[in-house]
C-alpha cells in the first residue's frame, strides 16, 4: 500500500481518553437502571467453569464515577479488584459468563471487556527465544581483550557503536536524576551490574494489577523469564569496570514486573506498569511485548476494544505525567503498514484461530498506541533484523535489536551478532529481538533527558527523531542471498519504511543543545 495512510491509521483508534470521556456522564444507579445492571440468577451460566476471570471496566475518571461504576460491577456480578480513578479505568474479577455483556449497558459504562481467555501453556510475545549465556572461558576472553576504560565486555557490544554510544560516555554517562523503567518480566537488582543504578522507590510488581512494593517483588523468581533483566542492563548497565556498559551506563534503572510466571502480559497488569510509573517520576518507559492473550486488538470486538482504552488511558497519562514511552514493533516480519494482515497466534492463552485483521481498526499494544514511540531491530549490518516487523508511518525509529551471526555478522572483536546483555544471578548473555532495539531508543532518550533536564515528553521524543541519522532503504534487501527481496521497504533514501526517522543518536543526544 501506499503511506498512505499509516499513520492516519495509527490515530484512528485513538482511546476514549480524559477529554473524551469529559462528555460523557455515569449516571447513578436508580430503578430504572438497576434491572439492567442486577446479577443473573445463580443458576447462570458461568464463565471458565466459575473460575474467576478478569475484566477491565472503562468510565470516567474521577471518584464519583468510580464509586457509582463499583456500585455497577457489583450489581453485574463483579468484585472491584483495583480502581485507577485518574483515568477511569477498574479492573474487576468476575465469574459470570455474561458480566461483560451486562456492565456493557450500564450508562456511562464506555467499554468493558475480558483481558484473557481459558489459560493454557504461555507463549513468548515479543522475544527470540531464552538468552544464551557466555561461559566462564568467554567471559575470560572478551575480558582480556578490553581496552583502555571499557568494561571487560564492551567488545562483544557492537550495538553501542552502531549508535554511537561508545562516543557518547565520553562526554556523558546520563544523569541519576533521570530514570527508565523497565516495563517487562521483572529485574534483577542484586546484579553487580545493575545494583549500583537501580532505582528502588520506583519499582513495583503490578501482575494481576495491583501494585506490590514488597522488597523484591520485581524481581523474577527462579525458572522465570530472564528478559526484563537483559533489557535493564542493555539500557543502563553501570560502567564501573565489570561486565558490560548500557546505552545509558550513569541513569537509574527500575523494575515493573507485569509478566506472570506463565509468561503473559495480561492488561491489568499493563495498567498497573504505566500507572506506577506515571506516579513515580519515572522518565522513560521500555515495552518489549505485546499485551496479550492479543497480538493485534480489534476495537470492533468490544472485549478488545475495552484491553485498547484500558492501555490507552494508562499510555496517556504515564506521558501527560512526563514519561516518554518505548514500545518495540514486533518480531513477525509483517508490514504493519499494508491493507490487511495475518494473526494465527490469538488468542495465545487458549485456542489461537486464523483471522485477516484490519490494521486500521486493529492494533498492537502499546506499540501503535498513539504517543508511543515505536521502535524496528537493526542488525551489526545496519539491515534491518530479518525478523522485525516495519512499514512506512508505523515505525518511529531504528535501534540494534540483533541477527543471527550468519547473516549480519558484526566486526571484531565482537563474534556475535545478537546483543549482548544481563542476566539473573550475575550472568551475562545474548538475546535478539525488537524487544532488544527498544532498550537501546530507551537509553538514548534518557540520554536526552539527562541534557535538557525540563525537557517534557514531546521534545524529547522530537529530538529522538530530529536526532536520528537516516538509513536509505537498501536494495535490495536480500539476507539470505537468493536474489529475492526478504521485504518490500517504502521510501528509499529517506528509508522511513524499514527504519522511521533511522537510527538513533546516543552521541547527539549529549552534544546538542
Amino acid at each position: 500500500m501506499t503511506a498512505s495512510s499509516a499513520r492516519a491509521r495509527r490515530a484512528f483508534a485513538l482511546p476514549m481518553g480524559l477529554a473524551v470521556a469529559s462528555s460523557l456522564v455515569l449516571v447513578p444507579v436508580t430503578t430504572a437502571t438497576a434491572a439492567e445492571a442486577a446479577p443473573v440468577a445463580t443458576t447462570a451460566t458461568t464463565a471458565a467453569g466459575g473460575e474467576q476471570t478478569s475484566y477491565v471496566v472503562n468510565i470516567l475518571p474521577g471518584k464519583l464515577a468510580a464509586a457509582l461504576a463499583e456500585r455497577a460491577i457489583t450489581k453485574a456480578g463483579g468484585t472491584v479488584v483495583k480502581a485507577y480513578e485518574k483515568i477511569g479505568v477498574v479492573v474487576v474479577h468476575s465469574a459470570r459468563a455474561d458480566f461483560a455483556e451486562k456492565i456493557r449497558k450500564v450508562p456511562g459504562v464506555q467499554s468493558a471487556g475480558a483481558t484473557r481467555t481459558t489459560p493454557l501453556a504461555a507463549q513468548s510475545t515479543d522475544d527470540m527465544g531464552a538468552p544464551v549465556e557466555l561461559s566462564e572461558k568467554q567471559l575470560d576472553a572478551a575480558s582480556a581483550k578490553a581496552e583502555g576504560d571499557e568494561d571487560p565486555l564492551q567488545g562483544l557490544q557492537w550495538d553501542l557503536p552502531a549508535i554511537k554510544a561508545d562516543k557518547a560516555h565520553q562526554k556523558s554517562l546520563g544523569s541519576s536524576k533521570v530514570t527508565v523503567a523497565v516495563i517487562d518480566t521483572g529485574v534483577d537488582d542484586t546484579h553487580p551490574d545493575l545494583a549500583p543504578n537501580f532505582d528502588r522507590a520506583a519499582s513495583v510488581n503490578c501482575v494481576g494489577g495491583v501494585p506490590d512494593t514488597t522488597d523484591g517483588a520485581w524481581r523474577p523468581q527462579p525458572g522465570e523469564s530472564a528478559h526484563g533483566t537483559h533489557v535493564a542492563g542493555e539500557i543502563a548497565a553501570a560502567k564501573n569496570g565489570i561486565g558490560m556498559t548500557g546505552v545509558a551506563p550513569g541513569v537509574k534503572v527500575s523494575g515493573i514486573k507485569v509478566s506472570q510466571p506463565d509468561g503473559y502480559f495480561y492488561t491489568e497488569a499493563v495498567v498497573c506498569g504505566f500507572m506506577w510509573a506515571a506516579e513515580h517520576g519515572v522518565d522513560v518507559t521500555n515495552n518489549s511485548y505485546y499485551t496479550d492473550p492479543w497480538m493485534f486488538n480489534c476495537t470492533d470486538d468490544p472485549d478488545q476494544k475495552a484491553l485498547v482504552h484500558a492501555v490507552g488511558r494508562a499510555t496517556a497519562y504515564a506521558e501527560l505525567k512526563g514519561a516518554v514511552n518505548i514500545a518495540s514493533a514486533g518480531n513477525s516480519k509483517l508490514d504493519l503498514a499494508a491493507d490487511t494482515l495475518p494473526d494465527a497466534t490469538s488468542p495465545n492463552d487458549s485456542t489461537p484461530v486464523d483471522r485477516e485483521i484490519d490494521p486500521s481498526t486493529c492494533l498492537d499494544i502499546p506499540a501503535q498506541l498513539p504517543g508511543v514511540v515505536t521502535v524496528s531491530a537493526t542488525g551489526a549490518k545496519n539491515l534491518k533484523s530479518s525478523y522485525s516487523n516495519y512499514g512506512k508511518g508505523v515505525i518511529d525509529i531504528t535501534a540494534p535489536g540483533g541477527d543471527s551471526t550468519a547473516r549480519q555478522a558484526p566486526e571484531a572483536p565482537a563474534v556475535d551478532g545478537r546483543i549482548l546483555g544481563t542476566l539473573p544471578g550475575g550472568g551475562y548473555g545474548y538475546m535478539m529481538g525488537t524487544s532488544m532495539a527498544g532498550p537501546h531508543v530507551a537509553g538514548v532518550a534518557a540520554l536526552i533527558k539527562s541534557t535538557h533536564p525540563k525537557a517534557p515528553a514531546f521534545q524529547v521524543k522530537a529530538l529522538l527523531k530530529a536526532q536520528a541519522d537516516t538509513l536509505a532503504c537498501p536494495e535490495p534487501y536480500d539476507l539470505d542471498g537468493d536474489g529475492v527481496n526478504d521485504a518490500v521497504c517504502e521510501g528509499g533514501k529517506s528509508g522511513a519504511g524499514f527504519y522511521g526517522a533511522g537510527m538513533a543518536d546516543a552521541l547527539d543526544a549529549v552534544t546538542k543543545r
